[in-house]
């Protein structure tokens, strides 16, 4: 399995546990603004990202949870590249719909409110 992005969780928004119940993770890069780290999973990278966005099949984990990426938006993966930034829907749609989103299979939520935690590793492979 190839890693597409391996990256540690440095801090998680007062609003990241209300989003992740709904099946929505937004990661952002250390160094966000604060009125997006209230939202958001900060996070520092330890490998890639890879030049390459992730195809349909890859995996995603946080974790303990894993889940498989179901479609990717347009611009998703240059927002990592750029800024560390991506927003994950855990609804198993077949097309993002946002640009800046990528799907993948819908997760217990619980146990992903539960994996967000300071020092987890996020990782992409295919």
């Amino acid at each position: 399995m190839s890693v597409l992005l391996k990256t540690r969780v440095t801090a998680i928004g007062p609003e990241v546990a209300d989003l992740a119940e709904g099946g929505v993770v937004i990661l952002f890069a250390d160094g966000s603004p604060p009125e997006l780290a209230e939202v958001s999973v900060l996070h520092r990278t330890e490998q890639g990202p890879s030049d390459g966005a992730p195809a349909r099949g890859a995996s995603i984990t946080i974790g303990p949870v894993s889940a498989v990426i179901t479609a990717v938006g347009s611009s998703a993966w240059s927002k990592v590249l750029e800024m560390g930034h991506v927003v994950i829907s855990f609804n198993g749609a077949p097309e993002a719909e946002r640009p800046g989103e990528i799907c993948a299979s819908q997760v217990d939520a619980q146990a992903l409110v539960s994996a967000l935690k300071t020092d987890v590793i996020i990782t992409i492979a295919a």
